[in-house]
């Protein structure tokens, strides 16, 4: 039973991992492009979406990214989730990244 009740929970851990190898694997080490944002996006959702699949959970999954050139401008963010605490949960991964460009 609690094996079940394991394969069920959402595990922050792994789906971090999911999370930062995607950012990795569609951004690397690249400064910031304009011109490449949508692309970088579409591959980050996409690649994160690919793997939670594979964990073969019962979840649905929601994926959100944003790409944003650093200038000086805040960014706040918000989400609201009506969930069971029990088995599901919220992963945030923020990765901030300056290159100077000379």
């Amino acid at each position: 039973m609690e094996d079940a009740q394991e394969e069920l929970q959402f595990v922050v851990d792994d789906v971090s991992n999911i999370i930062k190898e995607a950012i990795e694997v569609s951004i690397g080490g690249n400064a910031y492009q304009h011109n490449k944002v949508n692309q970088w996006t579409s591959n980050v959702v996409e690649a994160c979406l690919g793997n939670l699949t594979k964990l073969q959970k019962a979840y649905k999954y929601i994926v959100t990214c944003t790409i944003m050139q650093k200038n000086g401008a805040g960014l706040h963010t918000a989400s609201s989730c009506y969930w069971d605490n029990a088995t599901d949960g919220s992963c945030t991964k923020l990765k901030l990244r300056v290159v100077e460009h000379k």
